[in-house]
């Protein structure tokens, strides 16, 4: 009986909200239950992992250009701009070959969000289709094709020297989505920047896109996982580096540089508590 009454005053007041609001349109649709369901074995890593990313980002939830945010923006695909910082000549063939190396590793990310045909825990997208909308030279005789597939920005360099897309079309300068300097418009506007620099070490990553070696991702492209550059992918959707701690029980996964060249399991299911903690930003 006392369980009884205490839904017929749940209900009791649902109803009484109602009436006194008369008129009133209800709120947002109520968020899709959280569906959060680690393996045993990851629940205490990937709270620690949360834990320091907590206590260690300055602006976690107010920063609005992850990955995340890019994707939802452009209702469910991403658009690249190539930075071509090398005076290696570029065929039609390699630029080809290049497109279709990003698309498919960019991809191994996305895929990780997807379970059992359907993205997981509200996440919309079962794929999120790669466009590579612009290429940036110094000089315009390194690109060696004649075709329009791609906006050519040569000659537009930024402060330390590198080409670079227009920032009239860049997201990064215009998070607020207004691309009415673009001359393509949003439709060219772009999101990320694969930015390939002659003998650069390493890589580097972030909201505005990622940075490698362009000799290591060229002699990458038949590769199955590129994985510097993987790795600054993770960077563009929030994770984190652990170059001084070792989450417990976790030895060897991608976002740990040098002790794993894919995506593992325990990479997956950090991206998918990153998603879990902002999906609520899109009402989900």
């Amino acid at each position: 009986m006392r369980s009884f009454l205490a839904r017929l005053a749940t209900v009791l007041a649902a109803l009484a909200a109602l009436v006194a609001a008369p008129g009133v349109a209800t709120a947002a649709p109520s968020r899709v239950a959280d569906d959060w369901n680690p393996p045993a074995n990851l629940v205490q890593p990937l709270g620690e992992v949360w834990n320091h990313v907590e206590s260690t980002y300055p602006d976690l939830y107010g920063f609005r250009n992850y990955g995340w945010d890019q994707v939802m923006a452009n209702r469910g695909s991403v658009n690249y701009c190539v930075r071509w910082e090398s005076d290696a000549p570029v065929s039609a063939a390699l630029r080809d070959q290049i497109h279709a190396a990003l698309k498919k590793q960019f991809a191994k990310w996305m895929a990780a969000m997807v379970e059992n045909g359907k993205g997981h825990n509200a996440w919309p997208y079962t794929s999120v289709p790669v466009n590579i909308v612009g290429w940036a030279v110094k000089n315009r005789s390194t690109l060696q094709w004649t075709d329009n597939s791609v906006d050519i920005y040569a000659g537009n360099l930024d402060s330390g020297g590198a080409p670079q897309c227009s920032p009239d079309c860049g997201r990064f300068f215009h998070q607020d989505g207004n691309y009415s300097r673009c001359p393509g418009g949003a439709a060219r506007h772009y999101d990320q920047s694969l930015w390939l620099t002659k003998g650069f070490q390493g890589g580097a990553g972030g909201d505005w896109g990622q940075r490698v070696g362009q000799e290591y991702f060229t002699g990458a492209l038949n590769q199955e996982n590129i994985h510097i550059y993987l790795h600054e992918v993770g960077h563009t959707f929030g994770l984190d580096d652990f170059y001084d701690w070792s989450p417990t029980g976790q030895c060897c996964f991608l976002m740990k540089a040098g002790s794993a060249t894919q995506i593992t399991e325990f990479d997956t299911w950090m991206l998918r508590d990153f998603w879990r903690h902002l999906k609520n930003r899109y009402g989900l």
